[in-house]
């Protein structure tokens, strides 16, 4: 085998915990982020490029990574964007057919570090106990000493505003620009897959900065207003949050997903919190109030809303819960076309219950157009 001679490495938690391991191919090195894990047992490449996941250590539970190498059409986003990957069995080879190149050559590619060999069980049943930290994965494992300096200087995830670092730096549109319909998006760590579903609906989507005022949205003269998934706290976005509250008042319908779903809960007063330990895979039930029915969802957030606050708001309504712990899953505000939701809908990895969102999205807008 051609890695028989792989470097030792080591997670190092922001608590002093050390896990084990080694590195993944020849590449060398450190990284730092935030630690979480992702249960899904397929799905790793849109994963890894899911801007969601910017400025995060991620560990997958499924025991082989890699074995069905990559495709270029299974991106969410123009490059990698987890910080770091962390894995039990990281499978060198694979064997579809239609894949284009390894996993290892698509890491290698993104310049990113990879270790392997871990007890991820053990790692993952820690995270579960003791929450989501910061942590380093390195394969300078006789320096422990500096990695620890090096890791105390790490910001945390609680106040940290990155969606400015995956957000597009410039306007864009998507579709058919003789489309029926008009949506313009906030992108705030947008997936692709969102924007296929958009486009295959009938829409033409502009694309706009995460700071992008509410006046140059406008000015598209959309039917709907769109604000997408993204990385971070969403507490710091205030232009966002400000743009958002814009969007409500213009009347026109509104659809949110993921932490486009924390910026209108924000814009309507009620606060967000950072969770023990988040919600990552694609297998997390969901109840519709609304129907009565179960979804099982994709998610990807570290942050929540207030469900007290919510039940409490004369201006909204609770449309999901999330049957593990309760948590808020959908909502939307009683006297106007605004409603979103803290999963993902598009799936890209996971399944498609929940796919009727935007056709629910598109009837608002249709019925607001006939108005």
């Amino acid at each position: 085998m051609k890695y028989q001679t792989r470097k030792k490495a080591l997670i190092l938690l922001a608590d002093g915990t050390i896990f084990h391991g080694k590195s993944v191919g020849d590449k060398e090195g450190t990284a730092f982020g935030e630690v979480c894990f992702n249960t899904g047992t397929t799905g790793y490449q849109e994963i890894f490029t899911d801007p969601s996941y910017f400025g995060q250590l991620m560990v997958t539970t499924n025991a082989h990574i890699g074995n069905y190498g990559t495709a270029k059409e299974e991106v969410e986003s123009e490059s990698i964007k987890i910080a770091g990957l962390i894995c039990r069995n990281f499978s060198y080879e694979y064997s579809r057919a239609t894949a284009d190149k390894s996993l290892l050559e698509f890491l290698e590619a993104n310049d990113l570090l990879a270790i392997s060999d871990v007890d991820t069980r053990a790692l993952v049943s820690y995270i579960r106990d003791n929450g989501a930290m910061n942590a380093v994965i390195s394969t300078e494992v006789d320096n422990i000493s500096e990695l620890k300096k090096q890791l105390a200087e790490v910001p945390s995830m609680e106040g940290l505003e990155l969606a400015s670092k995956v957000s597009t730096k410039e306007v864009y549109t998507v579709g058919d620009e003789n489309a029926d319909l008009k949506i313009a998006a906030l992108d705030i760590g947008i997936k692709k897959n969102i924007l296929r579903n958009l486009v295959k609906r009938g829409a033409f989507v502009k694309v706009f900065p995460y700071d992008a005022s509410f006046a140059d949205m406008a000015a598209f003269d959309p039917d709907g207003y769109f604000i997408s998934n993204g990385p971070g706290d969403p507490e710091p976005l205030t232009a966002a949050i400000e743009t958002a509250k814009q969007m409500i008042a213009s009347g026109r319908p509104l659809f949110g997903i993921c932490l486009g779903h924390q910026i209108i809960a924000l814009a309507n007063g009620v606060s967000t919190y950072k969770m023990h330990n988040g919600h990552r895979g694609i297998n997390h039930p969901v109840l519709n109030l609304l129907s009565g029915k179960g979804e099982i969802t994709s998610q990807n957030h570290g942050f929540a809303i207030n469900r007290e606050e919510t039940e409490a708001h004369q201006d909204l309504e609770i449309t999901h819960v999330h049957l593990n712990d309760k948590t808020v899953a959908g909502m939307r505000m009683k006297d106007a076309p605004v409603f979103s939701v803290q999963y993902h809908p598009e799936a890209s990895p996971g399944p498609h219950d929940a796919e009727y969102l935007f056709d629910q999205f598109f009837d608002s807008i249709k019925k607001a157009v006939l108005i």
